[in-house]
């Protein structure tokens, strides 16, 4: 059974969209997952416009694979590494602690995740 950093079961992120690696809506993980979609955030309009700037546009819907695009508000699972960027540039967007798997743990502090997380 999977983990989130706080030590309990790993709560879903998001269904609608549906997120995570595996499209479960959790923010699962496993060998296949080389970014490590681990962090489960609430993402912002300047992470957005952060990420796009980044070379990743998670606005743009992309019906050909059944992504509508985010908007702020959407809950999403992030690559740890993304994130730790967006932070450093001072854009991280909120986490939600219960469904962010502990595997983020290896890229990110337990005390970054909670000084971000969403209240």
């Amino acid at each position: 059974m999977a983990r989130n950093v706080l030590g309990t079961t790993l709560q879903i992120c998001s269904l609608d969209p549906l997120t995570g690696f595996t499209r479960s809506g959790c923010c699962e993980t496993g060998p296949e997952d080389l970014g490590s979609h681990t962090v489960c955030t609430q993402v912002t309009e300047e992470f957005l416009a952060f990420s796009m700037m980044q070379g990743n546009d998670l606005s743009t819907p992309r019906l050909e694979y059944g992504f509508a695009g985010l908007k702020p508000g959407d809950r999403w699972c992030l690559c740890a590494s993304r994130w730790m960027d967006a932070a450093e540039a001072g854009m991280a967007p909120p986490v939600i602690l219960e469904a962010t798997h502990e595997k983020a743990l290896e890229i990110i502090s337990l005390a970054d995740l909670k000084y971000h997380a969403l209240r």
